[in-house]
């Protein structure tokens, strides 16, 4: 379990461009974030692992270590929230990090404003699934049920977990509280990752298919989240045509 601080949220960032990395820590130091930043990956791990910090941001191209290796070794121990940004364009980079744990993926260049937006939007995530109250699963005691845990956020299907992320389990939770209604892209942008949906963004996306991926590979098969083509998503049961 990651310790919270208290007072003002406190930022690791981790980035190697002196320019940009000057500029995100004066931005947001004016807005009342505590910055740590350095400029390599190994002593950004060290760093996280030392100290509290209320969310991570690190470029993925990093001398020592790079942003992608760090957030592997991160995870083994902490459940921060994590904000990957990098120049590089390919969708497989988006990809690798949000399968490694990340929470969002901001790419270059960005501006200081959706910057603050951003990690201003996960803070409010983890607030309110701090004081939440947990909403029971529906009862069902078939095996081949899914069992959501919102202490550790994560759900189990048998004895297997799936390693959701915190912003994968409240997608799916969301998801599924709703029964067989479809959820619109700009509902689940505002309700799940408290910003507002954006055409060019694939952040949601990209985590419906972690958790499709997850739930595959702990064997789950009793519904899925399906694509509801110019509406949004619903989970659904797999024989089920929405």
């Amino acid at each position: 379990m990651t310790p919270v601080s208290i007072g003002h949220p406190r930022i690791l960032a981790i980035e190697d461009d002196l320019v940009l990395g000057a500029y995100v820590h004066e931005h947001l130091g004016r807005y009342g974030f505590q910055v740590i930043w350095c400029q390599n990956g190994m002593e950004g791990l060290a760093i996280a692992r030392q100290q509290v910090f209320d969310l991570v941001l690190m470029d993925i191209l990093l001398p020592g270590m790079n942003g992608l290796s760090v957030l592997t070794h991160l995870r083994e121990s902490h459940s921060l929230p994590v904000i990957l940004m990098s120049a590089l364009g390919a969708e497989a980079d988006r990809i690798s990090g949000f399968r490694l744990g990340a929470d969002d993926y901001l790419p270059k260049p960005f501006s200081m404003a959706e910057l603050r937006v951003r990690i201003e939007a996960i803070l409010r995530r983890v607030a309110l699934d701090r004081h939440q109250v947990p909403v029971p699963a529906p009862l069902n005691n078939d095996s081949q049920s899914l069992r959501f845990d919102d202490e550790r956020c994560d759900v189990h299907h048998g004895e297997r977990w799936a390693g959701l992320t915190r912003s994968e389990y409240r997608l799916l939770e969301t998801l599924n509280r709703n029964g067989d209604e479809v959820l619109s892209k700009a509902f689940l942008y505002q309700q799940v990752l408290q910003r507002g949906y954006a055409p060019h963004d694939r952040s949601l996306d990209m985590h419906i298919s972690q958790i499709r991926r997850k739930l595959k590979a702990i064997g789950y098969s009793e519904r899925e989240v399906r694509t509801v083509w110019g509406k949004g998503y619903v989970l659904s049961a797999i024989d089920e045509m929405v």
